[in-house]
C-alpha cells in the first residue's frame, strides 16, 4: 500500500498567518485613505482661499472709485463686516460706489466664513476659522494691493511666518501648527 502523504488543506498556523496579513494591508489602507482625505481637504480649503482672493480683487477693479473702502481697519472674518444699509443685488436698488464697496465687502466675508451655503442654518462652505487681512496704498490711489487669508487647517506643519494674519484672533493650535495662509498681491489701478 501506498500511502500518499502530501497534506490536505491549509493547517491552523498558516490561516491565523494569512488573516494576520491580510488585517495588517486593510489598516494600512485605511490609514492611507485618511491621510489622503485630509490632502484632499487641504487642497480644497487653499483652492477656495484662492478663488476668495482673487473675487475680491475683481470686485476691486470693478468699483475702482471706492478702492479705500475695500481696505478695512482690522481683520475680517467671522462676523466682522456689518450688514450694509443696502442690498446691490436688488435690481430696483441704485446702489453708490461706497454702498457697493460695504456691499461687496460684507458679501465677501460671507463667502469666506461660509455663510452664503447653509444647511439647517449653519454655514457649510468657506474656510475652516478664517480670517483675512487686506493692505493697500491709503487713499485708495493706484498701488500693490495685498490680500492675505488665514485659516485652519487639517494637520500640523510648522508655523508661516510669512505674514502675521490672524494670529491670536483664531485658535490655530499651538505654536499656529495648524494655520494655513494665502497671500495674493496684485495691482490694481484707482478709477
Amino acid at each position: 500500500m501506498n500511502k500518499d502523504k502530501r497534506q490536505i488543506g491549509f493547517s491552523l498556523i498558516e490561516i491565523l498567518v494569512t488573516i494576520l496579513i491580510m488585517s495588517i494591508a486593510l489598516l494600512s489602507s485605511a490609514s492611507l485613505q485618511m491621510l489622503s482625505k485630509r490632502g484632499n481637504v487641504d487642497a480644497a480649503q487653499r483652492t477656495t482661499a484662492a478663488h476668495l482672493a482673487g473675487g475680491l480683487f475683481s470686485r476691486m477693479r470693478a468699483n475702482r472709485a471706492a478702492l479705500a473702502n475695500y481696505i478695512p481697519a482690522g481683520t475680517i472674518g467671522t462676523g466682522s463686516v456689518a450688514v450694509p444699509a443696502a442690498n446691490c443685488l436688488n435690481p430696483a436698488v441704485v446702489c453708490t460706489a461706497l454702498q457697493m464697496a460695504a456691499f461687496d465687502m460684507w458679501q465677501w466675508e460671507q463667502h469666506l466664513d461660509g455663510q452664503m451655503e447653509q444647511v439647517g442654518g449653519n454655514g457649510t462652505g468657506g474656510l475652516n476659522l478664517a480670517t483675512a487681512c487686506i493692505t493697500g496704498p491709503a487713499g485708495g490711489i493706484s498701488g500693490d494691493y495685498r490680500i492675505v487669508i488665514a485659516w485652519r487647517g487639517m494637520v500640523e506643519t510648522s508655523n508661516p511666518v510669512i505674514d502675521g494674519c490672524g494670529v491670536g484672533v483664531q485658535d490655530y493650535g499651538t505654536d499656529n501648527r495648524y494655520r494655513r495662509i494665502l497671500v495674493m498681491q496684485s495691482f490694481v489701478s484707482a478709477g
